[in-house]
């Protein structure tokens, strides 16, 4: 692309500035024939008065004029002599009198037929040497005379050959000095698209964090610049694609794990029912067990068919009022609660209203609850509240449980991820709980933070649009 582009320019400009010189040579050469033409014309008239002048003299004095013209050239010729021009006196069609340099046989000059007319002829010929002619018939009654002069062009012609070769010299070297420029203007122009090329090679190669630098605020800065922001967003799809197969892979690292827990523990209990001989009461822990362990897959399984209906399901646009919210949820955990003697203060000073679905809202709110119950000891607080800051409507779960480390809080919200899995088991969790209430922020366009000391207890924020 930069070699056709090279070249075109080239040779239009080469084009462009050959033309331009043959124009200007044939001006010069016009200026200068044209400057030639009025100084023959004039030595044409000088010599012609003062010639005619003469011929009356000698007419006058009873002399004839045809046999003493060359008595009476002799004045001119030494007048014309060095100059390298020359003139004749051509009597009835005929030459009477030649200059020596005049050479009417070599350059086959004839005199010209004027009609008796006193009108100049000007003209060119072109023999061994090219000469300007003026030729011109004297008055009545000297009308049978005429006079020749012959004006040498071979200096003009030189002098304007080497003007002419001089000026494409000086075009030679401008185009020498144009081709130079160019070829690094160019450079220049295409040092983007090399690096343009150059990066997007990188790119295809695996480095997507390569970008071109951008200079300037011309069309080509434009496109480098546009090129950085399609890599920046290359960069960051494949980040997120990485992100989400390494979430994907964990996620069903993790599933196998908490599948072969259970699982083992079934086989093992059950094999062991069916190899040993074991009494009525031994028989009956082992079941239950068993079914304890099933009742554990049977609550994952909820779980992840909630995760994947969540998936697929947008916010319905509907309003729901944080009061009825709260009642809601406290007529299903206050048994939870009171099992490990919690009690749960729920604080609304009024009746904020949020946009979202009320069963995925109560979901969401039972589950962070629930967390707060599993995490606090017997007889602790746990504290659920609503109020306005600034454009939204936050809804609070604080607890004086266990509390957690920041290591632990950046990974809370990973599915099958335990802050104690110990004790998490023990309750029967999955570790799915806030995996789920993530995707039910998400689907209502909230945001959901955590604040959380060891030994002091966990604040939930969550914080709706109003």
């Amino acid at each position: 692309m930069k070699r056709k582009i090279f070249f075109v320019a080239l040779v239009l400009f080469m084009v462009f500035l050959n033309s331009m010189i043959l124009i200007v040579s044939n001006v010069i050469l016009k200026d200068k024939l044209s400057a030639v033409r009025d100084k023959c014309l004039a030595e044409h008239y000088v010599i012609a008065s003062s010639l005619l002048g003469d011929m009356q003299a000698l007419e006058k004095r009873g002399e004839p004029v045809k046999e003493n013209i060359d008595n009476l050239m002799r004045l001119y010729s030494r007048y014309l002599q060095g100059k390298g021009n020359g003139f004749a006196v051509a009597f009835s069609g005929e030459w009477i009198y030649e200059s020596q340099s005049f050479a009417s046989e070599a350059n086959r000059i004839l005199p010209p037929d004027t009609g008796y007319t006193q009108e100049r002829l000007v003209y060119m010929e072109n023999g061994k040497r090219p000469v300007l002619c003026v030729y011109g018939s004297f008055p009545a009654p000297w009308q049978d005379y005429g006079l020749m002069y012959i004006g040498n062009l071979s200096d003009t012609i030189e002098s304007w050959r080497h003007t002419k070769n001089l000026l494409f010299l000086t075009g030679a070297v401008v185009i020498l000095m144009m081709s130079f420029f160019l070829f690094q203007f160019l450079n220049l122009i295409f040092r983007p698209l090399r690096q343009i090329s150059s990066t997007s090679a990188k790119i295809a190669n695996g480095n997507y964090d390569s970008r071109i630098p951008v200079r300037g605020m011309d069309e080509i800065s434009s496109v480098a610049h546009n090129f950085n922001l399609m890599a920046e967003q290359i960069e960051n799809q494949i980040k997120q694609l990485e992100d989400a197969a390494e979430q994907k892979q964990q996620f069903i690292d993790n599933f196998s794990h908490e599948l072969r827990i259970p699982l083992t523990a079934i086989y093992g209990y059950a094999e062991y029912i069916q190899k040993a001989l074991l009494s009525e009461e031994e028989c009956y822990e082992c079941t239950q067990f068993i079914m304890s362990e099933c009742s554990r897959l049977q609550n994952m399984a909820y779980q992840l068919l909630d995760m994947a209906l969540l998936r697929r399901e947008e916010m319905k646009d509907s309003n729901c009022s944080v009061k009825a919210l709260f009642k809601e949820s406290q007529k299903v955990m206050h048994v939870r609660a009171s099992q490990k003697k919690i009690r749960l203060r729920y604080v609304v000073s009024q009746n904020y209203v949020v946009r979202g679905n009320m069963e995925q809202l109560l979901i969401l709110i039972n589950n962070l609850i629930d967390n707060a119950i599993k995490a606090s000891r017997q007889k602790d607080e746990i504290r659920i509240c609503a109020y306005a800051e600034e454009s939204a409507v936050v809804v609070e779960v604080k607890d004086h449980g266990t509390g957690m480390e920041v290591e632990q809080i950046s990974h809370i919200k990973e599915a099958f991820y335990r802050v104690d899995k110990a004790r998490s088991r023990a309750a029967g969790g999955a570790g799915l709980g806030l995996a789920i209430c993530e995707r039910i922020v998400q689907i209502h366009h909230a945001d959901m933070s955590f604040i959380s000391e060891p030994g002091v207890g966990t604040i939930v924020k969550l914080s709706f649009p109003v």
